[in-house]
C-alpha cells in the first residue's frame, strides 16, 4: 500500500485543491496570504513536496469555501 505523498489518493486530493484554488481565481500567493502563510507553503503541498496535516487541510478548505465531505468524496477509495 502506498503511503504519504506517493499515495495516489493523496495526489488526487492535492489536484482537487489546486483546481479549486485556480477556479476561485487565486494564485498560490493569494491563497497563502488568505491562510497567513508563505507562497512556498502552497507550492510545496501542490507539488507534493510536503504532506498536509488535517488542520492545514481544514484551513485550506475553508479559505477555498470547500466542503470537507465533498473533498473526501473526490478521493477514490483505492
Amino acid at each position: 500500500m502506498a503511503r504519504g505523498i506517493h499515495d495516489g489518493r493523496y495526489r488526487r486530493l492535492v489536484a482537487v485543491l489546486a483546481d479549486a484554488r485556480r477556479g476561485a481565481g487565486l494564485s498560490q500567493a493569494g491563497l497563502a496570504q488568505a491562510l497567513g502563510r508563505r507562497q512556498q507553503f502552497v507550492s510545496k503541498y501542490e507539488s507534493c513536496e510536503r504532506r498536509l496535516d488535517m488542520v492545514e487541510l481544514i484551513d485550506i478548505a475553508r479559505a477555498l469555501n470547500l466542503d470537507l465531505q465533498s473533498l473526501i468524496e473526490a478521493v477514490p477509495e483505492h
